[in-house]
């Protein structure tokens, strides 16, 4: 039963900014390895400039990316905070309604008002700003940890 629902996964996640080989690559790989599915990962490159231009731009190169019938999960550290089991369950929905999830993580700057806008959720991995590869990295241990949660695997500890 688990093995068809993860088949039925459609998970994207659009960013900005490629990962250095080093810590957080591995850290991301070794996550996405557990995972019984692979999110589709599409990464574009960070725009020049600096500031609101630079903001704007990049969230509009990944607007472009974002498809009409996408469920957008936009993270931003002032979205809302989800537990573990809740953020598990956003998922499972996503499941048995047959929807994508698309997950956005935006540049060094963040994300424009355009792009939270269109989000059907902004979520927060914290309070506190992360490094961008250590979002990824958090993101894809949060997927394997709904996975576990929702196989009943003892990964997660309430």
């Amino acid at each position: 039963a688990h093995a068809a629902l993860a088949e039925r996964v459609k998970l994207r996640l659009l960013c900005v900014g490629k990962l250095k080989k080093g810590p957080e690559q591995a850290l991301c790989e070794r996550y996405l390895e557990r995972l019984p599915y692979r999110p589709d990962v599409v990464v574009l490159p960070d725009a020049p400039g600096k500031g609101d231009a630079r903001k704007n731009r990049e969230s509009a190169e990944l607007l472009a990316k974002v498809r009409p019938s996408d469920r957008l999960i936009a993270l931003d550290e002032g979205g809302e905070a989800l537990t573990s089991p809740a953020f598990a369950e956003l998922l499972s929905e996503a499941q048995r309604s047959a929807e994508t999830l698309c997950f956005v993580i935006g540049g060094a700057y963040g994300l424009s008002q355009a792009l939270r806008a269109r989000a059907d959720r902004v979520l927060s991995l914290g309070a506190v700003t992360w490094p961008h590869g250590l979002v990824r990295a958090l993101l894809f241990e949060q997927l394997y940890r709904a996975h576990c949660l929702s196989s009943g695997h003892p990964y997660h500890k309430a």
